[in-house]
């Protein structure tokens, strides 16, 4: 699938089959993510592969609305160092494993994490040191759902060189 096709179909997948995803492509995935564009190129990022379900339960439990990060093959964490545009950074870096995933015939879902006040007990049960932050849990696995959100038309968020309401 080329790029354009995996942005305009990725969806956010929150029910997943059962089946392993192999080690190969999760570093694929991974090494997208570290591929991101990062500001003044400071990559301040750390992938956490967790495909233990005990761990993936782990995780799940402490989240507020990543549940089925346990029904998942596999949750990326992805954790930045506190340097000024971190969040960006990794957001970016986790666009890219969404994406990743989607191209690879695979389900994903992000998790929120920068905000969230179970960042510090991820980062503790992962083994992070205290100055990595907690940008992202992304579930990926097997889809077993096909969600059709309704998306804005491009002319409901389109202005042509100033904002138009």
């Amino acid at each position: 699938m080329d790029a354009v096709e995996c942005m305009k179909t990725r969806r956010s997948i929150r029910a997943y089959k059962e089946g392993a995803v192999p080690r190969e492509v999760i570093e694929e995935i991974v090494d997208c993510g570290r591929m991101a564009a990062s500001a003044m190129n400071i990559q301040p990022w750390q992938f956490i592969a967790v495909t233990d379900e005990n761990t993936r339960s782990r995780i799940a439990d402490i989240t507020d609305y990543g549940k089925f990060i346990a029904q998942a093959s596999v949750c990326i964490a992805v954790f930045c160092q506190d340097v000024k545009y971190y969040l960006e950074d990794g957001s970016a870096a986790t666009q890219n494993i969404l994406n990743a995933a989607r191209a690879h015939g695979l389900g994903s879902c992000w998790v929120a994490g920068d905000k969230k006040q179970y960042g510090p007990r991820i980062a503790a049960l992962l083994g992070l040191p205290s100055n990595r932050g907690l940008i992202s849990l992304v579930a990926i696995g097997h889809a077993a759902e096909e969600p059709a959100p309704t998306k804005k038309s491009l002319s409901e968020v389109l202005h042509w060189e100033r904002y138009t309401g």
